[in-house]
């Protein structure tokens, strides 16, 4: 079992694509490491990049909304700060422990969400956005 990327996930601004590329690949990582029994590890190195990750990408993906004067921006923001508090609490069932098999479902359950609830749908709405302001006067 596995994840990729696939095209209608693209939001048509590369580095905003990359990231998400780079996110699921990190996800198809642990997905494969849950088949060959190294989930422990895997999901500990997952978590780590996932701070980094989100730090970077929020803030790349806000600033994009904010010269779009992206109407759903505030709601955005916050499903962002969702997902950071959500990391957090994992995060902290997790430091200094083995990572156990709840604790993979559990992140396996925050990224799928994650992946279906915002990068497909709330991210794919930035894209639309783009592609239309771009169309009339490129300025991302």
């Amino acid at each position: 079992m596995g994840i990729e990327w696939h095209e209608s996930l693209s939001i048509g601004v590369t580095e905003i694509d990359n990231q998400h590329k780079e996110l699921i690949t990190r996800f198809d990582q642990l997905l494969k490491a849950c088949e060959s029994g190294e989930a422990d590890v895997e999901l500990k190195k997952l978590l780590i990049f996932l701070d980094e990750y989100a730090v970077k990408h929020f803030h790349d993906e806000e600033e994009l909304q904010r010269k779009l004067n992206y109407p759903g921006y505030e709601s955005h923001r916050r499903e962002h700060e969702s997902f950071v508090v959500n990391l957090r609490k994992l995060r902290n069932k997790i430091d200094g422990n083995e990572a156990t098999v709840p604790h993979v479902v559990e992140t396996n359950n925050l990224l799928i969400k994650w992946l279906i609830d915002h990068i497909s749908s709330s991210d794919v709405e930035i894209g639309k956005l783009t592609r239309t302001q771009q169309a009339s006067s490129p300025i991302v």
